[in-house]
């Protein structure tokens, strides 16, 4: 069961650097590339939508949100053009994205800008 679990861990990884791959080739459709190229940024992100301390929901993300998200980026994008990305995945390394950590960090940022603006005291003018 542990090494049927390294495997599938081993496979996600190789997907998500693949679609990090298919996000910026031209002979991927424009739409592919569109989800390919966010779930890549998400997935390789050093920060996630949904913090790991947070009990349980902390690695909701990591469980389902990445898996879907992959199984919809490899439908879209070509067949051979995947067995090609997966191919170059392996023979590459694990990058970061900057752009991922920019997204969550602005997420983050308009739901704190939102509670402020929500729950601040209102003042007589």
């Amino acid at each position: 069961m542990i090494d049927k679990a390294k495997r599938w861990a081993r496979t996600i990884k190789r997907d998500v650097l693949a679609l990090w791959l298919a996000a910026r080739d031209a002979r991927v459709p424009w739409y592919a590339k569109a989800v390919a190229g966010a779930v890549a940024a998400y997935a390789l992100s050093p920060i996630d939508l949904i913090p790991d301390f947070i009990p349980v929901l902390g690695y909701l993300d990591d469980l389902i949100i990445v898996p879907l998200g992959i199984l919809l980026a490899v439908k879209l994008i070509p067949v051979k053009l995947m067995a090609e990305f997966r191919a170059e995945a392996i023979r590459r390394s694990k990058p970061t994205s900057r752009a991922g950590l920019a997204f969550i960090v602005a997420i983050w940022t308009a739901i704190a800008v939102a509670l402020i603006w929500l729950f601040w005291p209102n003042r007589p003018a």
